[in-house]
């Protein structure tokens, strides 16, 4: 048996683009429930403020949790460069399209396992 890795996720909005997502393992599960306990934990918190300062807060939490997730679930990028160089997840996240990072977030969820009322929770 081989087993991969990553898998390859085809960009629907830019043709041509193709995202390595990590496939979830024990122990990625594990680094990646180390690194967004607290943070989770906090926006939760903080969402259920009636605090506009405490939201905006959860809002910079929830983006925080977000680029934690691309960084650790994306492997590589193919078909795409940001300023004139090849896209790495690091510079995908700080000045690569927008979209792009929204289709990357998806598909490392989905491998994760989290639908939209868990993520929420």
């Amino acid at each position: 048996m081989e087993y991969q890795s990553y898998k390859v996720v085809h960009s629907k909005r830019y043709p041509g683009v193709s995202l390595k997502v990590r496939r979830i393992s024990f122990g990625r599960r594990i680094e990646l429930l180390r690194q967004v306990r607290e943070a989770a934990a906090k926006a939760e918190y903080l969402e259920a403020s009636e605090d506009p300062r405490e939201k905006l807060e959860a809002s910079l939490l929830a983006c925080e949790l977000d680029r934690l997730y691309l960084l650790w679930g994306l492997e590589g990028i193919e078909g795409l460069e940001v300023d004139g160089e090849p896209a790495t997840p690091e510079r995908l996240v700080e000045a690569g399209p927008e979209g792009l990072c929204g289709e990357a977030l998806k598909a490392i969820k989905a491998e994760f396992g989290l639908s939209e009322e868990e993520e929420k929770n």
